[in-house]
């Protein structure tokens, strides 16, 4: 029989009256995921999705590798369905695990028992299951404190289940079931880690990026889209707005004063991502700004950036520190084209000296002098929009 996945569920299972809402969610989601890889049958019983591959041609490697990136899994392993009797679950072990069992210097089994009309307890279980390994793997010492190896057997309402240790899931809530949300990507490390964050908690994000060509490259363009197609492994597919920006970039150059510059700048980000987030139905901002990292991330540098919109605002980083947002960036996979040499447009016409304690007066002020609704209407006619999947063609 093929190997099949059990994807334990994570605080879905904490959920009250709209658990189903949850459920069908995450049911929809790993459907969609693992269209790319053939057919399967995906199930959910006693808070476990069970994804069974119909056919010999699908691809378990890829399909395993998409279940363990789809949020509201707490952890997943690889497993083989035998008849719930005791000549059977040890049968299945062995073939699964036999030459595993050769390698290692000791196990244990470890057994569950959801069925209860099962004649074993648990603990009988494990004890025949593990008697019958030792005798036929003399060299592998049972162990049941620390074990190198432990065969789990999990005797559910359909099958008996034979798999070894679990790995982690994603975790989270599936996403679409926490609403939508516009993310603005820039090609940084901290924003894609933002995007992934708000996307863990199971909002559905689109994002902006605002362009400034020729200050910013076309290779600084495909290096935002392939962040974006990186987060899509986890958030699913999404789209992105690129938003021209530099008419509005000269703009401030020319009429404001510089000290000032990337507050000005931050807020018409920030009223533009409103406008396309209303558009999309997206009921909230999410920014990857961290406190105190840097001129225009102070307290009262966000709060000036801030009042420009309505929508909330997420900061899913604003605590942590850069080791904690790189450590994520790496295990996401964001990491290595997050720190390419192609600048944002962040970097233009950066401030020798901004300032970091701004008052909502003195930046409205300085910012008088600009021809805002045009600007804003301007950028908004030449946006372009990329719908992104994670298994388009890289776009470095």
């Amino acid at each position: 029989m093929n190997e099949i996945f059990l994807l334990k569920l994570g605080e879905i299972v904490l959920k009250g009256g709209n658990k189903r809402q949850f459920e069908n969610k995450l049911r929809q989601n790993i459907r969609r995921r693992l269209k790319p890889y053939g057919e399967f049958d995906v199930y959910l019983l006693q808070s476990t999705v069970y994804v069974e591959p119909q056919g010999a041609d699908a691809d378990l490697e890829g399909a395993w590798e998409a279940c363990r990136s789809v949020f509201g899994i707490v952890s997943v392993c690889r497993c083989r369905a035998c008849e719930k009797n005791v000549d059977a679950i040890y049968e299945t072990a062995e073939r699964y695990f036999g030459e595993e069992l050769e390698t290692v210097r000791s196990f244990k089994v470890e057994s569950k028992r959801s069925d209860k009309s099962f004649p074993l307890s648990s603990i009988a279980l494990s004890q025949e299951i593990g008697g019958q390994l030792a005798e036929a793997h003399p060299s592998c010492a049972v162990d049941v404190h620390w074990p190198a190896f432990t065969v789990y057997v999990e005797v559910r309402d359909l099958a008996a289940y034979v798999h070894g240790p679990a790995e982690p899931g994603a975790g989270g809530l599936p996403t679409g079931v926490g609403g939508r949300a516009m993310c603005l990507l820039s090609g940084g490390i901290d924003s894609p880690v933002a995007a992934y964050m708000i996307a863990k908690r199971g909002v559905e994000i689109e994002c902006v990026h605002f362009f400034s060509y020729p200050y910013t490259s076309e290779q600084a363009k495909s290096k935002v889209l392939e962040l974006a197609r990186l987060v899509c492994r986890y958030s699913g597919r999404m789209t992105v707005n690129i938003v021209p920006f530099t008419q509005i970039q000269e703009a401030i150059r020319d009429l404001c004063p510089e000290e000032y510059f990337t507050l000005i700048m931050r807020r018409f980000m920030m009223e533009i991502a409103q406008r396309l987030a209303r558009e999309d139905g997206c009921g909230a901002l999410v920014t990857g700004e961290n406190l105190g990292q840097v001129a225009s991330q102070t307290m009262e540098a966000m709060a000036v950036t801030g009042e420009a919109v309505s929508l909330p605002i997420f900061m899913p980083l604003v605590g942590m520190d850069k080791e904690e947002i790189v450590t994520i960036a790496r295990r996401i996979g964001t990491m290595e084209t997050s720190i390419l040499p192609y600048e944002d447009c962040c970097t233009v016409f950066t401030p020798r000296h901004p300032k970091t304690k701004p008052t909502l007066a003195q930046v409205q002020r300085a910012e008088q002098p600009l021809a805002r609704e045009e600007l804003i209407a301007q950028a908004l006619a030449g946006v372009e929009k990329l719908p992104v999947r994670f298994h388009d063609a890289q776009y470095l």
